[in-house]
C-alpha cells in the first residue's frame, strides 16, 4: 500500500477514485461543515467557501500530525440561480430532474488545498471549475425508474454523470471530472503548488 501524499477531507468514494486516477494516494479525514448557503451568497462563492471550510475543518481535526496538505471539495448543480443540493426524498429528486429536463444547467466544482507549500510556508489555495451540462427531455416514467436504482439519493442535483444518468446527458461543455465532483485539471495545478508531483 502506498503512503498517503494528501489528506482528503471528504467521504466521497468518487473523489478518492478520481485522485487515484491521477496517481495520488490519500488518507481520508473527517470534516464537519454544514452545507448551508448563506443569504445573498452567489453559487460560485458558496462552493469556494465550502471547499475551503472543509479543508480547514479536516486540518484542524488532525492537530499537530498534519504533515501533509489537506484537500476539500464541493460541487453544486445550479439551475438559474438556484443551487440544487442532494434530494431529500423521491418527490424532491423527481422535481430536480423535471427542472433539468430539456435544459442546460451549470455545475460548479471547487477544490481547496490547505497546509504547507513546498517552501514550508502555511498557505491555502482554491480553484473553481464551471461546466455546462445539457439534458435531453426526461419522461416521468424515466424519473421513477431512475430513482428506483438508488443512484440519485446522495448526489447534488439528483444525478450521477458517471452512472445511469449519462443516458440523459446530451452535451457537456467543461470538465467531466468536475461534474463528478473533483476537477482534475485544477486539482493538479493546486497539488503541484504544494510540492506534490503528479507526473
Amino acid at each position: 500500500m502506498n503512503l498517503p501524499q494528501l489528506y482528503l477531507a471528504s467521504s466521497s468514494p468518487r473523489r478518492r477514485e478520481l485522485l487515484a486516477q491521477i496517481g495520488i494516494s490519500v488518507e481520508v479525514v473527517s470534516q464537519d461543515v454544514p452545507e448551508n448557503r448563506l443569504d445573498g451568497e452567489s453559487p460560485e462563492f458558496y462552493v469556494k467557501r465550502l471547499a475551503l471550510e472543509k479543508a480547514h475543518s479536516g486540518l484542524s481535526g488532525l492537530g499537530s500530525k498534519s504533515l501533509l496538505p489537506v484537500l476539500g471539495a464541493d460541487t453544486a448543480v445550479v439551475a438559474g440561480n438556484e443551487v440544487l443540493g442532494k434530494p431529500a426524498d423521491e418527490t424532491d429528486a423527481r422535481a430536480m430532474l423535471r427542472r433539468l429536463s430539456g435544459h442546460s444547467h451549470r455545475v460548479l466544482s471547487a477544490v481547496a488545498v490547505v497546509g504547507r507549500d513546498d517552501l514550508g510556508q502555511d498557505r491555502e489555495g482554491v480553484r473553481v471549475s464551471e461546466s455546462i451540462v445539457t439534458f435531453r427531455p426526461i419522461a416521468g416514467k424515466e424519473c421513477e425508474s431512475y430513482w428506483d436504482t438508488g443512484e440519485p439519493m446522495d448526489k447534488a442535483g439528483g444525478y450521477a454523470i458517471q452512472g445511469l444518468a449519462a443516458l440523459f446527458i446530451e452535451r457537456i461543455e467543461g470538465s467531466y471530472s468536475g461534474v463528478m465532483g473533483l476537477p482534475l485539471f485544477e486539482t493538479g495545478e493546486l497539488l503541484q503548488e504544494f510540492g506534490i508531483e503528479i507526473l
